[in-house]
């Protein structure tokens, strides 16, 4: 549930303390983004008993001042949840697949949505990887290709039915000739935050990868070391 909050003291806790009256048990909260209006907007993960429906958690909401709810959706039970630093630690694991790993974990990272590893030149949409349920249009002439920088995607009318309530960004990966895109099917929008944030991934990602020891290569001795076994 993503609810725009006053950027005041007690706030938060005004709207925990609504949701729980509502039946919510809130699993987690982030800090998505600090709008600099006086106002934050936050993402609450929230497990809803079976029988209540979310609308009472929005009603609920609507209840403290000031406080907007501006989407609320399903996320599946036991689906993976993931911090930045997680992915990060992921990446160093297996440094030669940084961007497939960050790809899987999109998702997970962002809370919801899903994920797609493309190459970055062409108009032809070309899947090498997908995660989170992603529509795989294989042949879509998309008309936001080439990603040359990171890019909020227009999706306009012509695209495919799959993509047609899509809000999605997309970044390339300059050292691979690929791209990542990460996307949402209704919403909620993907804020500059956000965006900020999988720039960021991304770059990890490539610095991950070019760092990686060389798989079978065998570290030079320092002059010491030929003395020694002189």
């Amino acid at each position: 549930m993503r609810v725009v909050v006053p950027d005041r003291p007690g706030s938060l806790g005004a709207v925990a303390t609504a949701v729980g009256a509502a039946g919510g048990d809130i699993v987690g909260v982030d800090v998505v983004e600090n709008r600099g209006d006086g106002f934050v907007v936050d993402d609450f993960l929230v497990d809803l008993p079976g029988g209540r429906l979310p609308d009472s958690l929005v009603t609920a909401c609507r209840t403290v001042p000031d406080v907007t709810v501006e989407f609320i959706g399903h996320y599946s039970p036991g689906a993976s949840l993931h911090r930045d630093l997680e992915a990060v630690e992921a990446m160093t694991d297996e440094p030669d697949r940084a961007e497939e790993i960050l790809l899987d974990l999109v998702p997970g990272i962002f809370r919801s949505g899903w994920g797609l590893l493309l190459p970055a030149a062409g108009s032809t949409l070309k899947v090498q990887r997908a995660s989170g349920g992603a529509p795989e249009d294989d042949g879509y002439e998309a008309p936001w290709l080439p990603l040359t920088e990171p890019t909020r995607i227009a999706i306009g009318p012509d695209a495919p039915e799959p993509w047609q309530d899509v809000v999605a960004v997309g970044v390339p990966v300059d050292d691979t000739g690929q791209a990542i895109v990460y996307g949402r099917d209704g919403g909620p929008r993907i804020l500059d935050s956000e965006l900020a944030r999988l720039v960021h991934l991304v770059a990890l990602a490539q610095v991950i990868r070019r760092t990686a020891p060389v798989l079978g290569s065998v570290p030079a001795m320092d002059s010491a070391d030929d003395a020694a076994t002189g």
